[in-house]
C-alpha cells in the first residue's frame, strides 16, 4: 500500500463463492470504509453471485486485451477485469453508494446502487441488528442460529448482505472518511 492506494498482487477469490469470496467482499469493503484505491482482478470471469451486489466497492482493473475476444476467452462475458460487466461496474462505482452508520441499538442504510431505486434503512430489530453486526465478519450459516439465519436471509434479500455457498458477509462499509462536501453522498 502506497499514498492510499492498495495493489492486490494475487487475483480475488470471488469465482468460487463461499469463504474465499465472502473474505474478498469483506476486504474489498473495509478499503472502501477508509477510502482506499485498490487495484485488482477476480480469480474467474463468471462470478456465482449477481456483481451488481458489489457496484459500491472499487471495480476490478482493467485487463489488458490479448485476443479479439478479450485476455481470458471468454468473448467479453463475466465479471474479469475487462468484461463487458467490470466495464459496467467501473462506470457504476462511485463512492459513498452504499454505507451503513452505527448508532445506539440501531444501523441506518442508505443504498444508492440503483438509482431508481434509492433505499434508506433502519435496522434496529434486535434480531436483524445483531444478525447484521455479526456478518461484518465473513460467517457461516450453520455457526448461527435458526433466528439469526432467519435474519440474514431477511437482509439477503434486500440486498444489503451476499451469502454465497453456505457464507455470509455484510455488504455496505461503515464509512470513516467522508467525503467533501459530504452532501454528495
Amino acid at each position: 500500500m502506497t499514498g492510499g492506494q492498495v495493489v492486490v498482487d494475487e487475483p480475488l477469490p470471488l469465482g468460487t463463492g463461499g469463504r474465499g469470496a465472502a473474505d474478498a467482499v469483506r476486504f474489498l469493503r473495509e478499503c472502501q470504509s477508509r477510502a482506499l484505491t485498490v487495484r485488482w482482478v477476480p480469480d474467474h470471469d463468471a462470478l456465482p453471485f449477481d456483481t451488481g451486489l458489489l457496484h459500491h466497492l472499487p471495480p476490478p482493473a482493467p485487463r489488458p486485451a490479448t485476443s479479439p475476444g478479450g485476455s481470458d476467452g471468454s468473448g467479453g462475458s463475466g465479471a474479469s477485469g475487462g468484461s463487458d460487466e467490470a466495464a459496467v461496474w467501473r462506470s457504476r462505482y462511485a463512492y459513498g453508494l452504499f454505507y451503513h452508520r452505527r448508532g445506539p441499538d440501531f444501523v441506518t442504510v442508505m443504498d444508492r446502487r440503483d438509482p431508481s431505486a434509492a433505499a434508506r434503512f433502519t435496522l434496529d430489530r434486535p434480531a436483524v441488528l445483531d444478525a447484521f453486526l455479526a456478518v461484518q465478519e465473513p460467517t457461516a450459516l450453520d455457526a448461527l442460529d435458526a433466528t439469526h439465519r432467519e435474519a440474514v436471509s431477511l437482509l439477503a434479500d434486500e440486498r444489503l448482505v451476499l451469502v454465497t455457498r453456505g457464507w455470509a458477509v455484510a455488504l455496505p462499509p461503515r464509512l470513516r472518511r467522508w467525503p467533501v462536501p459530504c452532501t454528495s453522498v
